[in-house]
C-alpha cells in the first residue's frame, strides 16, 4: 500500500487552561530528514505555504500515535527527541504538543498554537511509525472529498511489455475506491518516473513511445509532485486536484505511463539505455552476507582493498544510491550496527551524505576520517527488486512451520502447469541455499534428502526436476544446472523427495590472515614424538617409511576463526556421532572443517594438511559476549556470534608436513569449512591465502588475506584456487 502526504482542513479552535489550544490549521505532515526507512524520520508539517518542524517539549508516545496514523500507519513504535534525524529548517509550527492519541490529526492535540514556539531546531522532534498501513486509509482534503489509495502498479498495455517479466512499462495506476485509475501527465515530471522506477526495483527510467498509447483512460483526480531522490511515493508531496477540475478527464494531457531500465540480473537481453545506466568497469561497490537478492552489507573497493561503511549518520537517501548503483530500485531500508554481519579489513567511508542523484555511492561527501568506528556497526542496505515471479513457481510442504519442508516446483509438462518434487541424488547445502533465497525465507539451515517425515499432495508426488546443482547465487532454482526434460531419479519422489529448512539468520566464518602471518615457523619434530599424527594421517605418505630416530619438518601456524555473522555456527553432526579421540582427549564433532594446502605458482597441490578431525569452540569473544561451546567434558560445540576458535601452532596436526619440499616460492592456502556442510551467510571469504618462501633452513609467511577482501586484478595474481572457482562439486 502506498502513502502519500496528507491533507487536513480543521474548523475549530478551542482554548486550554495554560494557554494550550487547538488550532484552526490546514496543514500536512511529512517524515524528512537522515532516516533508514521510509516510515520513520523528522516530522515535518506544511503550513501557510511553508514546510517547518515539530518540537519535541511534551511530546509523547500518543503524539507519535497521532502522527503516525494521521501518516497512514497502523501505530507509532517509538519517538526521538533533539533532532535524532537533523535538524529542519523554517519556521517550529508546533510546540509543547500533548495528545490523548485519539485525535484524528496533530492540529487538534493541544499546544501553544501553531507558530508559536521558543524552541530551536536542536529540539526537533522524530518518530518511528510502523511498517504495516492502516487498511483502507483515507486522504481528506479541504472539500471532504474521500480519496482512497490502497495500492500502486504498472500496467503493461503493448503486448511485447505483458509477456515480459519483470514489466517494465505501461500506465502508473493506483487504487482509488476499489478501481484502478490512471495518473494525468499535466504535471508529471521525469523525477516522479524516476520514484516510480525505483519502486518497482529499477535503477532508472527511460524514453517511450508515446505515439502508442491513444486509451482512454479513468483519471485519478490528484497530481503527485516528487524531487527524484525519494526512495518511496509516499515521500512526495501529493498535488492539488487536476483531473477534478475537469470532470475525471485529463485537460491537455495523457496518462502517465513509464519506462523502466531494469539492472543487469534482471535484463534478459540488452536495452536501449542499459549502457548509460550502468558503469561497465569493475565496481567499486557490492553486498554482501545478505539472504536475498539485493540485500546485504555494503562494501567499497578503495586502493585495491575491500571495506566498510561506518553507519554514522547512515540514511535511506545514502542507501537508495547504493541500491541504484548495483542495477536496483530505490531502498527499502538502510540498516545499521553490523545488522547484515561485520565485515573485516579496513572501514573506508564514515558520516555519508549523498544528494541522492550520484552514479556511486563513492562520488558522495563523507568524512575521511574513520576514527571510532568498529566492524560492529557497518552498514547495510535492502533494495527493491523487480518482481520476477519466482516465489510463485516454488512451494514448501508438509513442514511443521513455513520454514521448512519437501520442496514442490511448478514446472511446465505437455502444455500445463503441474507440481512435483525434486530428486534428492546430490541435493546439498548450495541446492537448499537456493531454495530459501526463491521463497524469501533467508538462509538453508538444513538440505534433507529423506521427506518421509513431511507428507506432502500425494499428486505432487511425482519428480519434475532431477540433476539439480547450484552454485549457490542462483535467484531461482530453475536457473542451477538440471536435467530438464529427461529426468533421472532412481529413489524416486515421495519419501524420498528432496527438502529444506530455512533460517532468516546464518553464521558467517572468517579465518584471521594476520595470525596465520605471524605465527608461521618451522619445526623439526622426531617421529618418535609423532606418533598420535601419524595413527590421524596427519603426516605426509612418506612418513611411513621414515626410522622411528629420523624426524618431519613442519611448516607450523595458529588459525583464529571469527564468526563474524548473525547466527551461532553448529556442527552439523549430532552429539550421538561424534568422535572420541584418546590424543587429544575430547570429542570431535567435524571430520572436515579445514584444509591446508600448499601451492605451487602454477597453482599444483604440492602438500596439503590432513588434520583428521576438529572439536569447536569459543576460546575467545568481544567485550560483552560470553563463551557458549567448549570441548571438554563432552561439552556442547560451536563458534558464538562474536567469538572465535584458535587452534594453536602448538597442537597436533596444526601443520602442513613439507618434509618432502623443496626450496622455493609457494602458495600457501586455508579453506574452512570446505565441503559446505553447515550453511553460511558468505562463502566467498573462507578462503585464505599468502605468499611463502622456503629457502631450505627457514620460511616465511606475507601478503596473506581472505578471499575477496582484494581488487579482482590483485587477486589474479594469485595462482590456486580463485574465489570464482569456489564449488562443492
Amino acid at each position: 500500500q502506498i502513502t502519500l502526504v496528507i491533507q487536513y482542513c480543521i474548523f475549530c479552535v478551542d482554548l486550554y487552561p495554560c494557554g494550550l489550544k487547538k488550532t484552526s490549521a490546514w496543514i500536512q505532515l511529512r517524515l524528512a530528514g537522515d532516516k533508514r526507512k521510509h516510515n520513520e524520520g523528522r516530522v515535518e508539517v506544511f503550513y501557510d505555504g511553508e514546510w517547518g518542524t515539530v518540537c519535541d517539549d511534551d511530546f509523547s508516545i500518543h503524539s507519535a500515535q497521532v502522527v503516525c496514523r494521521e501518516l497512514g500507519y497502523l501505530e507509532a513504535v517509538s519517538w526521538s527527541p533533539s533532532s535524532k534525524y537533523g535538524k529542519g529548517e523554517g519556521r517550529i509550527w508546533f510546540d509543547n504538543v500533548q495528545c490523548t492519541g485519539k485525535e484524528k490529526t496533530l492540529a487538534l492535540c493541544m499546544s501553544n498554537g501553531i507558530g508559536v514556539s521558543d524552541c530551536k531546531h536542536t529540539e526537533d522532534v522524530g518518530v518511528v511509525c510502523s511498517d504495516k498501513r492502516i487498511p483502507g486509509f483515507k486522504f481528506i482534503n479541504t472539500m471532504s472529498l474521500n480519496i482512497q489509495v490502497e495500492d500502486v502498479r504498472i500496467r503493461a498495455i503493448l503486448s511485447s511489455y505483458r509477456k515480459r517479466t519483470p514489466v517494465t512499462e505501461g500506465y502508473v495506476e493506483v487504487k482509488d475506491g476499489g478501481k484502478w485509475k490512471q495518473i494525468c501527465d499535466a504535471e508529471w515530471t521525469k523525477h516522479n518516473s524516476r520514484v516510480i522506477c525505483g519502486m518497482f526495483g529499477f535503477p532508472g527510467e527511460r524514453k517511450y513511445n508515446a505515439r502508442v498509447y491513444k486509451r482512454k483512460p479513468s483519471y485519478w483526480d490528484y497530481s503527485v509532485n516528487c524531487t527524484g531522490n525519494e526512495a518511496h511515493l509516499s515521500s512526495c508531496k501529493l498535488g492539488h486536484a487536476v483531473a477534478a477540475k475537469a470532470n475525471s478527464t485529463c485537460e491537455g494531457g495523457t496518462p502517465v505511463v513509464v519506462s523502466c531500465v531494469p539492472g543487469r540480473a534482471f535484463s534478459p537481453t540488452p536495452m536501449t539505455g542499459f549502457r548509460k545506466a550502468f558503469r561497465q568497469e569493475q565496481p567499486l561497490v557490492r553486498l554482501r552476507g545478505g539472504a536475498i537478492v539485493g540485500e546485504g552489507r555494503v562494501e567499497v573497493l578503495k586502493n585495491g582493498e575491500w571495506g566498510t561503511i561506518c553507519d554514522d549518520n547512515w540514511s535511506l537517501l545514502s542507501a537508495t544510491v547504493v541500491c541504484r548503483e548495483l542495477g536496483f530500485g530505490s531502498a527499502k531500508e538502510a540498516l545499521s550496527g553490523g545488522r547484515l554481519g561485520q565485515g573485516m579489513g579496513p572501514v573506508h567511508m564514515n558520516e555519508v551524505k549523498c544528494s541522492g542523484f550520484e552514479k556511486s555511492v563513492t562520488e558522495c561527501f563523507f568524512n575521511k576520517e574513520s576514527l571510532g568506528c568498529s566492524h560492529e556497526e557497518d552498514a547495510a542496505v535492502t533494495c527493491n527488486v523487480p518482481a520476477m515471479g519466482f516465489q510463485e513457481r516454488l512451494r514448501l510442504s508438509g513442514g511443521r512451520n513455513p520454514y521448512e519442508g519437501r520442496v514442490e516446483a511448478l514446472v511446465e509438462r505437455n502444455g500445463s502447469l503441474v507440481w512435483g518434487t525434486v530428486c534428492s541424488d546430490g541435493w546439498g547445502t548450495m541446492e537448499a541455499m537456493v531454495v530459501c533465497r526463491q521463497l524469501g525465507l533467508g538462509f538453508a539451515s538444513n538440505a534433507f534428502q529423506e521427506t518421509w517425515y513431511w507428507p506432502g499432495e500425494v499428486s505432487a508426488d511425482p519428480v519434475v526436476m532431477s540433476g539439480v546443482r547450484c552454485s549457490g547465487t542462483e535467484m531461482s532454482l530453475s536457473h542451477c544446472l538440471h536435467h530438464g526434460a529427461h529426468l533421472t531419479c532412481p529413489k524416486g519422489g515421495g519419501r524420498n523427495a528432496a527438502g529444506v529448512s530455512c533460517s532468516e539468520t546464518a553464521p558467517d566464518l572468517v579465518l584471521n590472515p594476520q595470525v596465520v602471518e605471524q605465527t608461521t615457523y618451522m619445526e623439526d619434530r622426531p617421529m618418535f614424538m609423532l606418533q598420535c599424527a601419524y595413527e590421524e594421517n596427519c603426516l605426509s605418505t612418506t612418513s611411513s617409511k621414515t626410522p622411528a630416530n629420523s624426524y618431519r619438518r613442519l611448516l607450523r601456524f595458529s588459525s583464529q576463526i571469527h564468526n563474524n555473522g548473525q547466527s551461532d555456527f553448529r556442527p552439523k553432526a549430532g552429539r550421538h556421532s561424534w568422535v572420541w579421540h584418546d590424543c587429544h582427549r575430547h570429542y570431535h564433532s567435524m571430520e572436515v572443517f579445514t584444509h591446508y594446502d600448499l601451492l605451487s605458482l602454477n597453482g599444483t597441490k604440492v602438500a596439503e594438511g590432513h588434520k583428521a578431525s576438529f572439536c569447536l569452540e569459543d576460546t575467545d569473544c568481544e567485550e560483552g559476549i560470553e563463551k557458549r561451546y567448549e570441548c571438554a567434558n563432552f561439552g556442547e560445540q560451536g563458534i558464538t556470534v562474536g567469538c572465535w576458535d584458535t587452534y594453536r601452532h602448538d597442537i597436533d596436526c596444526q601443520w602442513i608436513d613439507i618434509t618432502d619440499i623443496k626450496p622455493g616460492d609457494y602458495i600457501f592456502q586455508v579453506f574452512i569449512n570446505p565441503n559446505y556442510e553447515v550453511p553460511e551467510s558468505d562463502y566467498s571469504n573462507n578462503l585464505m591465502k599468502c605468499r611463502c618462501r622456503y629457502d631450505g633452513h627457514r620460511i616465511w609467511m606475507y601478503s596473506c588475506h581472505n578471499g575477496g577482501s582484494l581488487s579482482t586484478e590483485t587477486e589474479e595474481s594469485f595462482p590456486g584456487l580463485l574465489n570464482n572457482q569456489v564449488t562443492h562439486r
